[in-house]
């Protein structure tokens, strides 16, 4: 059967919900096809992000349920302050949607590449930060966050899964795709195709691996966080985002709140940004194909042991 896409999930949403207003900063890429079905339900504001999110902070005071879209770096960037502010200060509802996150704004450079974009939405009070792993997780994600109370950001990603998933998207709940208590990889983001890849590669040399999709920075999946750090002798948090504020931050901040001691690492950009350049060039040059990164992940286990 031929995966729902997320344009068809949000127009039989709309279809069931009539709250649903879809807006964008003239980011039609993965919606193209809306406007026409939904009329005055779709708002183009043009190159506007702030002005984009305080009309969806009026509309959400109203009763209406906005999912907003624009590129990731000038969405959490750009409207950063109307963010916090209109819908993080007041607690207003809306579904912040982020597009080419991370190393999937491959061929731009440093002024378009949204790589501390988990930082600053998960540093506002009750926001949830969504990052799925592929096209499936988008759309099962997308009428759960619909029904929650929370505003949430979600890093866009359609591609096709790497794995067949083990348990369904739950707000907050990592998955956990194979157990071990040698390494315990956690992974986020369109990046799970690649540590798939490491995890293969580091169970064939004989380490007892762990992988596991974290799906949301914020709420984090603490029973996971925890577990893997108890069980496994290195955790390695692998990541499209600066070191700072990101996944890693997120991990040692949960446990260092619980007194918990950890062998954890970072794979992530150390503060650099990346060289442009088509995708699978970018994995390669920053270390983060599955090749690559089984290497590191190897290196900082002989450093353990």
């Amino acid at each position: 059967m031929t995966q729902k896409s997320y344009q068809d999930t949000l127009e039989a949403l709309c279809a069931e919900d009539d709250r649903i207003v879809v807006m964008t900063a003239e980011n039609r890429a993965a919606i193209r096809g809306l406007p026409p079905k939904l009329g005055p339900r779709f708002i183009d504001v043009g190159i506007c992000e702030q002005t984009m999110i305080g009309m969806a902070a009026g509309l959400s005071l109203r009763g209406r349920v906005p999912f907003v879209h624009a590129l990731s770096v000038f969405l959490t960037m750009r409207a950063f302050e109307f963010i916090r502010t209109d819908l993080g200060i007041a607690g207003l509802k809306a579904l912040i949607v982020g597009g080419v996150p991370g190393f999937l704004s491959d061929g731009n450079g440093p002024t378009h590449q949204a790589i501390e974009d988990i930082a600053l939405m998960r540093g506002i009070p009750g926001m949830h930060v969504f990052c799925p792993a592929d096209n499936e997780e988008l759309v099962q994600a997308i009428p759960l966050l619909t029904k929650t109370d929370q505003a949430c950001y979600i890093r866009y990603y359609d591609g096709a899964a790497p794995v067949t998933h083990k348990s369904p998207v739950e707000v907050g709940k990592a998955e956990t795709l194979t157990e071990g208590d040698d390494i315990a990889i956690l992974s986020v983001g369109f990046l799970l195709k690649e540590t798939v890849k490491a995890q293969q590669v580091l169970s064939d040399a004989g380490h007892s691996t762990r992988l596991c999709n974290m799906r949301f920075v914020s709420p984090l999946d603490a029973e996971a966080v925890r577990d893997a750090a108890k069980t496994c002798k290195l955790v390695v948090c692998v990541e499209d985002h600066f070191k700072r504020g990101g996944l890693y931050s997120a991990v040692i901040e949960q446990l260092a709140d619980e007194g918990i001691h950890g062998n954890v690492r970072s794979i992530a950009l150390d503060q650099k940004w990346f060289t442009p350049g088509r995708l699978p060039q970018v994995l390669d040059n920053e270390g983060f194909t599955g090749d690559k990164l089984a290497k590191r992940i190897e290196a900082l286990f002989k450093e353990t042991v």
